[in-house]
């Protein structure tokens, strides 16, 4: 009898040490994970995978008669208007050429000229134009409240990258290609070309901003915009715009826009 108890006191002793051991094991594994949390994710300037910093000019190689010069009331040839639309553009008064409207965030980008990229901080892409000194701020992060509708409304920003999003080279990396995808509404409505074909408020606007390397050496810049509006077109209208990086700002040429009214 008494055996049979050591036996079973043994038994429960050895049962108590294995808990133990394990509620040690567990306990330290919680240690050392609280002592070393995850890493914080790299901001957006660091996470970069193509640098879009720098001044850029445009080189108009389509779309010239629409883009170098105002075309005349009622040419809407190339865009996929409605009814409505064609009605706002036949209306349009040629007194109002150079009108802010034409310098709107879904016209912005197809105006010959030159851009001006620079980080605001690290999460904030600035976009400077001298053809109607406008400035696009896009935002890697939305805003809580995207306030009052305007020519260039709210951008959101994201890395594309091969591989997934995010990542890539990163500032200083080796290059590894990527985009950088812009989605942007809250738009106050404009002018898809100097002629008055229109966009309207509740537009929705895609970008594509891709960079390559001529055999030249040159740099370019490639942005593809989508437009989707309801109201003024009958499929997404799709343009894609083109530009030569310069070595400083010294043809910058910042030229107004006239103030709508």
């Amino acid at each position: 009898m008494r055996y049979t108890m050591l036996q079973g006191r043994a038994a429960l002793l050895f049962a108590g040490a294995a808990t133990l051991a394990i509620a040690i094991a567990v306990t330290g594994h919680q240690a050392v994970s609280a002592q070393a949390p995850a890493p914080a994710p790299p901001s957006p300037w660091a996470a970069a995978p193509i640098d879009l910093t720098g001044y850029w000019v445009s080189v108009v190689t389509e779309d010239w008669r629409w883009r170098m010069v105002t075309p005349p009331r009622g040419d809407v040839a190339s865009i996929p208007i409605t009814a409505e639309g064609r009605k706002a553009a036949d209306s349009w008064d040629p007194a109002t050429d150079g009108s802010c409207l034409a310098y709107g965030m879904a016209g912005l980008m197809r105006m010959p000229g030159r851009i001006h990229v620079t980080w605001d901080g690290d999460s904030v892409l600035k976009i400077e134009t001298d053809a109607g000194v406008q400035t696009r701020r896009l935002l890697f992060s939305a805003p809580a409240q995207p306030g009052p509708r305007s020519l260039q409304g709210v951008s959101v920003a994201e890395w594309e990258a091969p591989g997934g999003r995010g990542g890539g080279g990163g500032r200083g990396g080796a290059a590894v290609g990527g985009s950088l995808k812009v989605a942007t509404n809250n738009l106050s409505g404009g002018w898809l070309r100097k002629n008055g074909v229109p966009y309207s408020q509740n537009a929705m606007v895609t970008e594509y901003f891709d960079t390559f390397t001529a055999p030249n050496g040159d740099r370019w810049l490639n942005v593809t915009t989508i437009v989707e509006d309801a109201m003024y077109l009958n499929q997404p209208f799709v343009t894609s715009s083109h530009f030569k990086r310069e070595p400083d700002g010294a043809k910058w040429d910042p030229t107004p826009c006239r103030a709508t009214t």
